[in-house]
């Protein structure tokens, strides 16, 4: 530790730390634009200027590094005189449109220029123009006159995204920030630019004019997306939802969020919503009230529960719903008396157990890691959030292993993170390659290998890794949970990871992957399992927030099977299934819902409405609540989404109890290779029905790309 003294006060830090550092442990703010604790120090924009004592002139204080004795003033004469002519120079060419700038009212550059800043200017040539750029439909870079050039946007790119789209070009009065040979800002995670501009340079295209921020309340939530469980501040003036920004939480998503989370908010507001409950009559939908819709289908189930048992009933439930709207989905058809209900709509195999897959280890351990070992996942696209934690660890040292099938989205260079070894094999070939992976680790530690395998050159050398170090893991992304071979894999991954000490887990798909299995959303005894019921074997199908087409394994072909079932409800945000649903009950989104969604690392996450639920919608729960009720099944008397949460077991404090998270798997493994369809995996863009609906992230290449086949060009991307 090294002592220094701060203002008159003792400080002791790290040593190797800086004035700034110091500062913050201390409480004291220093002034700063370039400064964010998340990047590496740029030191260019030097509003952090500071008086240590024996230096000949300011320092700034993000970049000097305390020694023993050092006496610094943050705030004398001095440090305050340096401040103020920063503050000057700032200003020459800031344009003064600060009454029509998004970025009023949470703008560093404004709020220290009230204190740094003078009244007049002794400025008096003309201010340069940097002319608007277009990079497209999430970032708008039109007012780059506003830049200071604290180049955070670019460090981001390098540091945190992986990739480096912005840069500055020239020098002096002439230096701009700008992409390169014309092209788009196309990282997942490029929302986060707008968050650490200090000025107004980058807004957000799809907020841009929308509201004033004084206007906005803001409220907590969790992004109802990937498994991360992303902490949000959603944003709302007049009943409705008009930004999302992270709430900062280190141990889920620190202080980012995914372009997914952050501008998925547009389709709340889309005209595909829907409204009023519907009913299909002579082939024509028509709205109708709640009583008649609910009647309707409580006496359809008690018909076709007659006529052809409780079996022929069967629940199809997304997890990207909530706990609470699991747990009464899955009691509601166990009141019923059938056992067929599953969320596991993309998977090609369903296996039969009461431990609940999760990742294995923390998600803030992902940053940690020394060596890790991932199978069937396109990390960046699928979870970028987790993808970002593990870029950080490899940018530590971490040795980054990934067995997956070559495609353009599986390149070394479209991970944008260093990748140590890629053994590249077809999906059918996984368990083979995992198994060469056993084989080589066997040889190494004389052992017997779990199965026969050949210990190639590509698995000697993710073996050798995997024995090296002591912060390990081996995840399993969402083609391997959903693989037909599925078991297998994870056998092979629980074998490798206990020679080698690594921990063993799923990345899992979606919001509340976890949650489906903690709420039992899973085929009881003789219960028929999401394939079983999209291959038409029910008579009365209800879809909980989902839609087969783009949202199980089947694809299209679901649809025609679901279409033979004498009656489909639809449980919806929107007018979705609209072309073999007999009734559409519209759901409110996790927006207009108080609920609970529990994230890949078995953390337990409540929150509640943001805004008034849209016209006739109702919360699922509600709506399951009141059609058991309808079906007099017993047990389903609760007044809140609260009572709901405590009926469910399992949840110690925030978190699923332990013993109940377990990856262990007893399957007799299977590596033979057959013609298998490649696992059904959702794009980026495509996840569930809020992303499918956002209009400026269906704009983007990820999305252009899944839509057209290939890299879309400029133009197309910004028409």
């Amino acid at each position: 530790m090294v002592e220094i003294q701060l203002d008159g006060q003792k400080v002791d830090v790290l040593e190797g730390s800086t004035i700034m550092h110091a500062a913050e442990k201390a409480g004291t703010y220093i002034p700063h634009f370039c400064y964010h604790k998340k990047l590496s120090i740029a030191a260019n924009c030097r509003m952090c200027l500071v008086d240590v004592e024996k230096a000949p002139k300011p320092m700034p204080a993000c970049a000097t590094p305390v020694t023993q004795g050092m006496i610094v003033h943050t705030k004398n004469d001095k440090a305050i005189k340096a401040q103020k002519g920063v503050m000057e120079f700032l200003l020459i060419n800031h344009p003064l449109d600060c009454p029509i700038c998004d970025q009023g009212g949470e703008c560093q550059l404004q709020d220290l220029a009230v204190g740094y800043g003078s009244s007049s200017s002794r400025y008096e040539e003309e201010k340069r123009v940097v002319l608007h750029k277009d990079v497209g439909p999430l970032v708008s870079m039109r007012e780059m006159s506003r830049c200071i050039h604290c180049t955070r946007c670019v460090r981001f790119g390098q540091e945190v995204a992986g990739v480096m789209e912005l840069g500055m070009s020239h020098r002096g009065e002439h230096a701009e920030i700008e992409t390169f040979v014309g092209m788009s800002v196309d990282s997942e995670l490029s929302g986060n630019m707008i968050d650490i501009c200090p000025v107004g340079a980058l807004t957000s295209k799809p907020f841009r004019y929308s509201a004033r921020t004084w206007e906005l309340s803001r409220r907590k939530s969790v992004s109802p997306h990937d498994s991360t469980g992303a902490n949000l501040i959603i944003q709302v003036k007049a009943n409705k939802v008009m930004r999302v920004v992270p709430l900062e939480n280190e141990d889920v998503n620190e202080c980012w969020l995914a372009d997914r989370d952050r501008f998925s908010y547009e389709a709340l507001n889309s005209h595909e919503r829907l409204t009023s409950p519907m009913l299909k009559q002579g082939g024509e939908w028509k709205a109708v009230d709640w009583q008649t819709a609910l009647e309707y289908v409580a006496n359809g189930f008690k018909q076709i529960k007659a006529d052809h048992g409780a079996k022929s009933i069967g629940m199809l439930a997304s997890p990207h719903s909530t706990l609470e709207e699991l747990y009464l989905a899955t009691s509601l058809m166990r009141g019923l008396g059938s056992h067929n209900v599953d969320y596991r709509l993309r998977n090609a195999e369903f296996q039969t157990g009461a431990a609940i897959r999760w990742l294995g280890t923390s998600i803030a351990s992902l940053s940690q890691l020394q060596c890790v070992l991932v199978v069937g996942s396109n990390l960046r696209k699928d979870h970028p959030l987790f993808a970002q934690r593990i870029r950080q660890a490899t940018r530590k040292g971490c040795r980054l292993n990934v067995i997956n099938s070559l495609g353009e989205m599986h390149t070394a260079d479209a991970w944008a993170m260093p990748i140590s070894n890629l053994l590249v094999a077809a999906p059918d070939a996984w368990a083979q390659s995992l198994a060469d992976v056993a084989a080589a680790i066997a040889t190494e530690k004389n052992v017997s290998p779990p199965v026969a395998g050949e210990a190639t050159e590509a698995a000697k050398v993710i073996a050798l890794s995997l024995l090296t170090g002591d912060r390990k893991a081996v995840l399993l992304g969402n083609a391997a949970a959903h693989h037909v071979n599925a078991s297998s894999l994870l056998v092979l991954a629980n074998w490798i990871g206990a020679q080698t000490g690594a921990t063993v887990g799923y990345l899992t798909e979606a919001a509340n992957t976890v949650g489906a299995q903690l709420a039992g959303a899973l085929p009881g005894k003789d219960g028929l399992n999401a394939d079983q019921m999209l291959n038409g074997e029910l008579k009365a199908v209800i879809l909980l927030n989902n839609e087969p087409e783009f949202d199980s394994a089947m694809g299209s072909k679901a649809s025609a099977a679901i279409d033979a079932a004498q009656m489909v409800v639809t449980l919806s945000p929107f007018k979705a299934n609209m072309e073999f649903s007999d009734v559409l009950l519209p759901i409110a989104p996790f927006t207009e819902t108080p609920g609970t969604f529990v994230n890949a690392e078995g953390r337990v996450q409540s929150f509640h409405a943001v805004v008034k639920p849209l016209g006739d919608t109702r919360p699922a729960w509600k709506v399951l609540r009141v059609l058991a009720n309808l079906l007099s099944l017993p047990g389903f008397d609760f007044e809140s989404s609260q009572d709901v949460l405590r009926q469910i077991p399992g949840i110690d404090a925030s978190y699923v109890s332990a013993e109940k998270l377990d990856n262990a798997c007893s399957s007799t493994i299977t590596v033979a290779k057959g013609a298998t369809m490649p696992p059904a995996v959702a794009s980026i863009y495509q996840l569930d029905s809020l992303v499918r609906r956002a209009s400026s992230l269906q704009l983007t290449a990820d999305a252009r790309f899944i839509q057209t086949g290939s890299v879309p060009k400029l133009e197309q991307v910004l028409a």
